[in-house]
C-alpha cells in the first residue's frame, strides 16, 4: 500500500460517462486531487461521504483541490448516482479492481457477502507531481473520513 511521500500508483478507469480516465489528467489541473475510495453507490455512509464532498466543493477549490471518487460500481451506477446527489466531480469505475488492489485497498466480502470485494473507504491526497502528501484508510468502510483533515492536507 502506498503511503506519504510515495509517488501515487497510475490508473485508467472508466468515468460515468464511459470515458476512460487517469490520474495523470487530474493532475495536469495543477490541483491537488482527492482520491476518494468508496464502498458502492446507493449505500447510507457512501451517500453522505460524496454529499458532504459535493457540499465542501468550492472550499476545497478554494484551497486548490479537487475530488474524484473511486467505487468498483459500473459505469451506469455510478451515472444515476451522480444525478440522483447532483455530483459535478468525476466518479470512476473500479470494476476490473485494480486501482483499489494498487492502492491496498480492498475490502473483502462488504456486508458479509462472501466473493464481494470492494474498495474500503480511503482517502489519499495527490500533489501536483504525483506524490500523496495525505493518507487515511478506514478501519472500516462504515467509517467517515475527517473532512477537516482532507481540507488541511490541501
Amino acid at each position: 500500500m502506498p503511503g506519504v511521500g510515495d509517488v501515487a500508483p497510475d490508473f485508467a478507469l472508466y468515468d460515468a460517462d464511459r470515458k476512460v480516465r487517469g490520474l495523470s489528467e487530474f493532475l495536469a489541473e495543477g490541483r491537488r486531487t482527492i482520491l476518494a475510495f468508496f464502498p458502492g453507490a446507493f449505500t447510507g455512509v457512501c451517500d453522505k461521504e460524496m454529499c458532504a464532498f459535493r457540499d465542501m466543493y468550492g472550499e476545497l477549490e478554494n484551497l486548490h483541490g479537487m475530488v474524484v471518487g473511486i467505487s468498483v460500481d459500473a459505469p451506469f451506477a455510478q451515472k444515476a448516482f451522480a444525478e440522483k446527489y447532483s455530483l459535478t466531480f468525476p466518479l470512476l469505475c473500479d470494476f476490473k479492481r485494480e486501482a483499489i488492489g494498487k492502492y491496498g485497498v480492498v475490502w473483502k466480502g462488504l456486508g458479509g457477502v462472501q466473493g464481494y470485494d470492494t474498495a474500503n473507504r480511503a482517502i489519499f491526497v495527490v500533489d501536483g507531481s504525483g506524490k500523496i502528501v495525505f493518507k487515511w484508510v478506514a478501519e472500516s468502510p462504515g467509517t467517515l473520513p475527517d473532512f477537516e483533515a482532507v481540507k488541511k492536507a490541501l
